[in-house]
C-alpha cells in the first residue's frame, strides 16, 4: 500500500449514502480569541463583553463560521476524510453559541454523483440546531 493510500479517508468505492460521522468540540474564549485573530473577524460582538450586552444576545458569541469549521473537520478528518476536496457549502445560521457551549457538528452522506458526494450538515447544541445546510465535496476513486 502507498503513503498516498495510507494517508488517505474513503475513496468514492468505499463511500454509501446515509454514512454519518460526528465531532463535538466545547467552545472556549480561547477558540474565539484565536478564529478572530486568524479570520480577521474583530466583530465586538464576539471579542467585547459590554458590547455583547446590548446586544440582543446579551454576552458574546462565537463567530457562526467557527460551528461551521466544525463540520470541516469531520470533511477533513472522519467523512470522507484526508484526500477530499470542498467544492461547496450552504449554510443557515439559526441560534448563537456561547463561551462554554458543546457543538456536535454532524454530516450524512445524501447523495454520489460520479466524483461528486452530497452531505446534509448541522450543528447543535442539544437539542438546539444552531446551524444546518448541505456541502457537496469531491473525492476520488481508489488507485489502480
Amino acid at each position: 500500500m502507498s503513503l498516498y493510500e495510507e494517508l488517505h479517508g474513503y475513496f468514492l468505492e468505499d463511500l454509501s449514502v446515509g454514512m454519518q460521522a460526528q465531532y463535538a468540540k466545547t467552545v472556549t474564549e480561547a477558540d474565539i480569541i484565536l478564529f478572530s485573530g486568524v479570520s480577521g473577524d474583530t466583530n465586538p460582538v464576539h471579542l467585547n463583553a459590554e458590547f455583547a450586552a446590548q446586544t440582543m444576545f446579551k454576552e458574546r458569541i462565537a463567530h457562526g463560521m467557527l460551528s461551521a469549521s466544525f463540520l470541516s473537520t469531520i470533511f477533513g478528518t472522519k467523512l470522507p476524510g484526508p484526500g477530499a476536496i470542498y467544492m461547496n457549502q450552504n449554510l443557515n445560521f439559526k441560534a448563537p453559541v456561547c463561551i462554554g457551549d458543546t457543538v456536535v457538528a454532524e454530516v450524512t452522506l445524501r447523495e454520489i454523483n460520479g466524483k461528486r458526494v452530497s452531505f446534509d450538515c448541522k450543528c447543535s447544541i442539544g437539542d438546539t440546531v444552531v446551524l444546518d445546510g448541505e456541502a457537496t465535496l469531491m473525492v476520488s476513486k481508489r488507485p489502480k
